[in-house]
């Protein structure tokens, strides 16, 4: 008898085979109980078979090699594993798609072996599905059933679990359907096995599924097959295929069955785990700490005037609702704070319902609305304003520490910190990229334990031995706690380590800190999470001074956006009445917009005072806004110039072009080049979502920026449209514009044609020219090419290429000096009307709708004129930096830096679009700020991706709107 165990990250596998027949399995999540199940599995497997004294043993599974080694049991890996038991019983396989818990791998069986598995995330796996539908409020299986009925699907970023629940909240808060969040769900986990591991290899042939997701969930079997245009196969025990390997491995050793489970049921882990010092060497030393914050607090017990004033403030976060009323002394006379359940109008209904009924005289005269769910809850109650999440929070630290200069929010899925200089916030830090160790995780972890948070933190508070846990993606660190649990850590230890965890990842991974000092002498510390003391006094230690807690830490949206309603006010407010609000009702409808070609998929509330509220629109026109300032974007311009190149016929062929990367701004030139020497010319189809999907499966990084995955798309598409040859040249130098130390293109730009020849084995049947081209030299370049064309088609005269080069160089001028003269018109339209500008500098690409998400049109339709970098760097001269100043892209940006700073319009400010992936833009934003210093000017960075975390983006937009003067 042959018995393999799988011990997974979250489950427990056994298969008992008698010679090659299984004759037993057995499936159970262990709950990090390892040993004790493990060890009780055995025993049923001894019952079953009372004659069988003895047995070959091997283990495998992510969760298994400790155990092994420290009882001398054999182990196999379970890669090696899944691949004995594939060619067994599944020989004619060609990829293996497997999804665990915590783990995701791709095998590729056919040709040269080889496995992908994730690394340093734990998007798209088992337990990032778990999560999803905790926050839905179902289990996975109803999950998947009510996946079957969706009619459309969203997008969700599937890199971060913890992102994927801020998409999930915003589409509640809309009210989006969850039978289509749930398909989307599915979606974004096939979108990140793919995109994320596949890395430019093919997945095709016989595709077999393994693993407890795609064994329980037909519906993810069914994105799988739609998104790879597959029909894969998830076999008879698909979800023992590690145990069934582990069990057929040549390498099994033979047990006494009863000795060996015995040693399992009594294993403790030889291993220990890595501590910090204590929160709290004492209680005395708590009971000073308690008193010294005792002192920012705020009356909560207030009492109404004789007239009843009183100022609403409602912050709808990702996760809970807070709610507060104040009186005309600003002190809170009634609030709430409550998970939000994914939807957060009734919720507010019944507190504005209670708060009439206790307070039978108020008089509201002012209401405002802050964080996710701001603009429906706004629309839906009738309140005054909505004011962006920055501007509340600030408003209400001034109240307990009027010379604040720091102020940072850790929230249940986010990380908000603003630096505050001369009365305004100067610069805003974000979790844009990962949001591992927010408030959820703790509230998660806690609840998994059994713990309410606030016991769970109080564990933590006198724990000798804390768990250093560093900071890591969320799904992961569950296996970091998790392992030190076997490996003797209590509860308290646990606890105080996670509070530590979440402290160091604001500090080094959104701050990114190099010396405590720079944060300021006023810290203002806010959110729900620094309600936890263990948060609190571990961040007072890793920075070494105290801080500002107010008392109502977790309420402080609110009550920033109450005293804002109070500052704000009109001396009366349009809040719905008790009557209102007795008729009240809410109903959501889905529909595609069909005003323009972007088709949104709109999501539409629509209350019963008549109020509506749309969401999921790129644009304004579903609204029917329309914005003075919507014609002055500098971004359309571009896009009409680019469109007046249209498609072309030619005698010689025709020449497909993909609309990526440089593409954008060195269009001009070769569409000119091409038809001047009779080639037609055709290009790629506008980015969209859809686009990116049919060339995601080449992908061979999943770390490089968004801009540069499109292509593959672009490539695939232009392969359909059958050119005679597709043109995309390497390109290590721009055109010297003479603006910095060189004038290179970004390694990404300019070699990203050999990624796209080496991964795209299509292009094989195809014509690609992909040779590297120097139009900075502008002599050699005619000889160059005419050398180049050679090889694809029949020898065209040096002279004619002459020509062509002179045209096409000619017209690039030309096409770059109708955007400076444009960028010139914009601004004196500015100056003569005393509108605020943003120049909004990045990359060509940043045209790409796909890749801005309408960013250009948001900031025009908030009221401001929008210019480029490149219609104004041309003005500066060149000046030294503090870096090498060898990127085009960025010598344009260091010189519309100058521009802005020596500018005496205070009203142009310098917006930068960065694009995830983009390694020096750390960097290029400290210089830019260096620049602009002499100026004192406002400058913000937008980090932008293919999922990218928008809620982010409107918080850094709405609050360089607030800091313009645009208000609404």
């Amino acid at each position: 008898m042959r018995i393999g165990l799988d011990v997974g990250s979250t489950t427990l596998k056994c298969v008992v085979y008698d010679k090659d027949t299984p004759v037993f399995r057995e499936y159970e999540r262990h709950f990090s109980q390892i040993a004790g199940k493990a060890s009780d599995m055995l025993r049923r497997v001894a019952e079953q078979f009372p004659g069988a004294d003895r047995a070959g043993l091997c283990i495998s599974g992510s969760a298994g090699m400790g155990l092994a080694e420290d009882l001398g049991i054999p182990f196999v890996q379970e890669v090696y594993a899944t691949r004995t038991a594939v060619v067994k019983y599944m020989p004619e396989a060609d990829v293996v798609i497997e999804l665990g818990g915590e783990d995701a791998k791709i095998l590729f069986l056919s040709g040269s072996m080889e496995v992908r598995m994730n690394g340093s995330c734990a998007g798209g796996t088992g337990a990032f599905i778990d999560q999803m539908a905790t926050l839905l409020d179902i289990t996975p299986g109803e999950l998947n059933e009510i996946a079957g009925k969706a009619e459309r699907t969203y997008s969700i970023a599937s890199r971060c679990g913890v992102f994927a629940k801020s998409d999930l909240q915003a589409l509640l808060n809309q009210g989006a359907q969850k039978d289509d969040i749930a398909a989307s769900i599915l979606t974004a986990v096939v979108n990140q096995t793919v995109a994320g591991l596949a890395q430019g290899r093919e997945i095709e042939g016989n595709i077999v599924y393994l693993g407890g997701p795609l064994t329980f969930l037909p519906e993810l079997r069914g994105a799988f097959d739609k998104i790879l245009g597959v029909e894969g196969t998830c076999p008879e025990n698909s979800l023992y295929y590690v145990a069934m390997g582990a069990a057929l491995a040549g390498d099994s050793e033979e047990f006494d069955l009863l000795e060996i489970t015995e040693r399992i049921a009594n294993y403790s882990s030889s291993h220990s785990y890595q501590s910090s010092d204590a929160l709290f060497a004492n209680k005395d030393e708590y009971e000073e700490f308690v008193e010294r914050h005792k002192r920012d607090s705020v009356p909560t017990d207030g009492k109404l005037s004789a007239d009843g004033t009183a100022y609403v403030g409602i912050d709808a976060g990702s996760t809970t609702v807070k709610a507060v009323a104040i009186n005309s002394e600003g002190n809170i006379v009634s609030s709430r704070y409550l998970p939000n359940n994914g939807n957060p109008v009734p919720l507010v209904r019944d507190f504005l319902s209670d708060l009439y009924r206790d307070f039978p005289n108020i008089n509201i005269k002012g209401a405002a609305s802050t964080g996710y769910g701001e603009e429906i809850i706004k629309n839906a109650f009738g309140l005054d304003c909505g004011v962006v999440e920055t501007i509340a929070h600030f408003t209400a630290a001034k109240r307990f520490q009027p010379e604040v200069d720091f102020i940072i929010d850790i929230g249940g899925q986010d990380i908000k910190c603003f630096r505050i200089k001369d009365g305004v916030i100067d610069n805003i830090f974000l979790n844009e990229a990962c949001s591992s160790g927010c408030g959820s995780f703790l509230q998660t972890f806690a609840g998994a334990l059994g713990y309410e948070m606030g016991d769970f933190a109080r564990e933590g508070l006198f724990a000798g031995s804390p768990v250093d846990l560093g900071s890591r993606c969320t799904v992961f660190m569950n296996s970091s706690v998790k392992q030190a649990q076997k490996d003797g850590a209590t509860l308290g230890n646990i606890s105080a380590g996670l509070s530590m965890s979440v402290v160091k990842n604001a500090l080094y991974k959104v701050i990114r800190v190099t010396d405590a000092k720079s944060l300021g002498r006023h810290i203002v510390v806010q959110g729900g999470t620094f309600l936890n003391d263990a948060v609190l006094r571990a961040f007072e230690r890793e920075i070494g001074q105290n801080v500002t807690r107010p008392s109502v830490a977790g309420l402080m949206g609110a009550f920033g956006a109450a005293l804002y309603a109070k500052e704000h006010s009109s001396g009366e407010s349009g809040i719905l009445t008790p009557k209102e609000l007795e008729s009240f009702t809410h109903e959501v409808k889905a529909i595609t917009c069909g005003g323009c070609q972007n088709h949104c998929r709109l999501t539409v509330n629509t209350f019963a005072n008549g109020a509506r509220y749309i969401a999921g629109n790129r644009c304004d026109k579903p609204l029917q806004k329309h914005s003075p300032t919507a014609k002055y974007n500098l971004y359309d311009y571009k896009k009409e110039l680019l469109a007046g190149y249209g498609p072309a016929k030619g005698e010689r062929g025709t020449i497909g072009i993909p609309m990526g990367l440089n593409m954008f701004e060195l269009f001009p030139f070769w569409h000119t080049f091409f038809t001047k020497l009779g080639f037609g010319v055709v290009t790629s189809p506008q980015s969209d979502r859809q686009l990116y999907f049919r060339g995601q499966h080449t992908i061979p990084s999943d770390t490089v920026c968004y801009p540069a995955k499109l292509l593959h798309g672009h490539m695939e598409a232009l392969m359909d449209m059958k050119p005679d040859a597709i043109f995309y040249p390497c390109m290590s130098y721009n055109l010297d514009e003479h603006k910095g130390d060189n004038h290179y293109n970004c390694p990404v730009v300019a070699y990203y044609p050999e990624v796209l020849d080496a991964n795209i084995t299509a292009l094989e049947e195809h014509k690609f020219i992909y040779d590297y081209v120097g139009l900075h030299r502008r002599k050699d370049f005619p000889r160059k090419m005419t050398a180049i064309l050679a090889k694809y088609f029949p020898p065209i005269p040096e002279r004619e290429v002459r020509e062509a080069a002179a045209a096409a160089y000619e017209e690039y001028e030309r096409y770059m000096s109708r955007i400076r003269e444009k960028g010139r018109e914009y601004l004196a339209y500015a100056k003569e009307n005393s509108l605020p500008v943003v120049i909004l500098s990045g990359r060509p690409y940043h045209l790409d709708p796909e890749i801005n998400h309408g960013i250009d049109k948001l900031i025009c339709e908030c009221g401001a004129v929008l210019v480029t970098e490149d219609s104004v760097s041309d003005q500066v001269e060149k000046f030294p930096t503090t870096v090498l100043n060898q990127w085009t892209y960025h010598a344009r940006l260091y010189a519309a830096a100058k521009f802005v700073a020596e500018s005496k319009d205070p009203r142009i400010n310098l917006v930068q679009l960065v694009s995830f992936g983009c390694g020096v833009d750390a960097i290029t934003g400290d210089e830019v700020r260096s620049i602009l210093e002499s100026g004192d000017r406002i400058y913000t960075q937008i980090k932008i991706d293919e999922i990218t975390n928008l809620g982010a983006v409107r918080i850094r937009l709405r609050s360089l709107f607030a800091a313009l003067g645009l208000g609404e």
